[in-house]
């Protein structure tokens, strides 16, 4: 076993840089071992749900993981609502459903409000259950409701390391996954093998090439969604990073790092999700940052706050959508990125996955992001802000809210709670020097 493998496995602090939050931030090393020991009891107990339909409510680490796992095997029985988009929101039926409620934190805003949403129409405690960590305002709101599980995850382990615990494990669980399987996986993965493709990462971006294509089998697509947010959001500090950029078909620059994921099976993701924690957190070590914390997340976090509490929302001047790629052509320089950043409502992946690659091929085969808003704050916003000046940002906006939907308790609806967050975050890049192009659009294939 190489050094660097034993030292992360030993939970050797000093492999990061000095004043790192490792030292409780190491718990997905062997959460697996206490989740396959509960694995016929999670079963029992998923079984015991009426899994027609799971409407899962989460943010980033909370809901990513889970995701892939859904799309996976293809189940339309589970739904990871993980958005503040009024029309999304609207549009899932609650009839019937069970509630996961997934929060680290506990207090994440956006799983507060949907969770105001849909208890105002489902006010029933045995249907809902929540996944958080011990002693939460989460985990103390679902002993007050009553709700009919509150599973209490280990606090040692950050949100995006954290899908091989409760927080993606109760989620498999319910989609009938074979739980002891996923971690037996996980239990096999090749150790030294799996921290040298992080070292490989890590020198590769330090020597120039940080675009880190990461070329998924189709039909695990999302799987992307996942491993954009481990490495973006844990390399993506002190003005270096790896830029995740994963995709379907084969990309080539001379900026690019290829890695390929290899799946057959959805049995198989276990394995996969160890091994890019396990690389990610070698590639932490060469790169001299600290991959366990997100200190730039909170900031548009703050930023939304002091949005909201000033309200009206200010006016953001936005451009129309037929300019983008003249704007783009002219603003981009070799060793930039785009990052497509879409408040928009959900349901058409294929339409902004289309952009992102005409953008692609208009700037002659530039690494190019997309992801949708307020998700990538939760994942990718990290290296946008922390990560290395090489952004040119394009917040795809809506002329007007996709629908107007209040939320019970709060004094705002969701149109403009996802209106501030995109403000919010405008204010952020721009605070950090980053070129943003705000573009009011409702049909993302007008932009041009």
């Amino acid at each position: 076993m190489s050094t660097v493998t034993e030292r992360i496995l030993a939970r050797d602090p000093t492999l990061w840089a000095p004043g790192n939050v490792s030292a409780n931030r190491l718990g997905w090393l062997a959460v697996t071992d206490r989740m396959r020991d509960e694995a016929s009891g999670l079963r029992t107990w998923a079984e015991s749900i009426d899994r027609s339909k799971v409407v899962l409510l989460g943010m980033g680490g909370s809901s990513l993981g889970p995701e892939v796992l859904r799309a996976a095997v293809g189940s339309d029985h589970l739904i990871v609502l993980d958005t503040t988009d009024p029309a999304t929101i609207a549009s899932i039926d609650l009839d019937g459903a069970f509630f996961l409620v997934s929060s680290k934190s506990g207090g994440t805003l956006e799983v507060r409000t949907l969770l105001a949403h849909c208890w105002e129409r489902v006010p029933d405690p045995s249907r809902y259950a929540a996944i958080t960590d011990p002693g939460t305002e989460l985990a103390k709101l679902g002993a007050e409701r009553g709700f009919s599980r509150v599973f209490e995850n280990p606090p040692d382990i950050g949100g995006r390391y954290s899908v091989l615990s409760y927080f993606g494990i109760v989620p498999a669980a319910l989609l009938g996954y074979d739980v002891a399987e996923l971690c037996d996986g996980a239990a096999s993965v090749d150790r030294d093998a799996a921290v040298e493709l992080g070292l490989a990462m890590g020198e590769a971006s330090l020597g120039g090439r940080d675009k880190v294509t990461i070329t998924v089998p189709p039909a695990f697509a999302s799987f992307g969604l996942w491993v954009e947010q481990l490495i973006a959001e844990s390399t993506g500090k002190e003005g270096k990073g790896c830029v995740p950029v994963p995709t379907t078909e084969v990309e080539e620059g001379e900026d690019r790092f290829a890695a390929t994921v290899s799946l057959t099976r959805a049995g198989q993701l276990g394995a996969e999700f160890f091994r890019w924690e396990l690389a990610t957190a070698a590639a932490g070590h060469v790169l001299g940052i600290d991959p366990f914390n997100e200190p730039n997340v909170a900031e548009s976090k703050a930023n939304t706050g002091r949005v909201l509490d000033a309200l009206p929302l200010p006016e953001i001047a936005a451009v129309a959508p037929a300019g983008v790629l003249g704007w783009l052509k002219s603003t981009v320089v070799p060793g930039d990125y785009v990052s497509l950043q879409a408040y928009q409502p959900y349901g058409h992946p294929e339409q902004l996955e289309a952009l992102r690659r005409k953008v692609r091929d208009h700037l002659g085969g530039l690494a190019v992001t997309a992801g949708y808003g307020p998700r990538f704050l939760h994942s990718t916003g990290q290296l946008h802000k922390g990560g290395p000046n090489t952004v040119v940002a394009v917040q795809l906006v809506r002329t007007a809210p996709s629908a107007v939907l209040a939320i019970p308790g709060f004094p705002y609806d969701f149109g403009t709670l996802i209106a501030a967050q995109s403000i919010g975050d405008h204010e952020s890049l721009l605070a950090h020097g980053r070129r943003v192009l705000r573009v009011a659009v409702d049909d993302l294939s007008a932009v041009g």
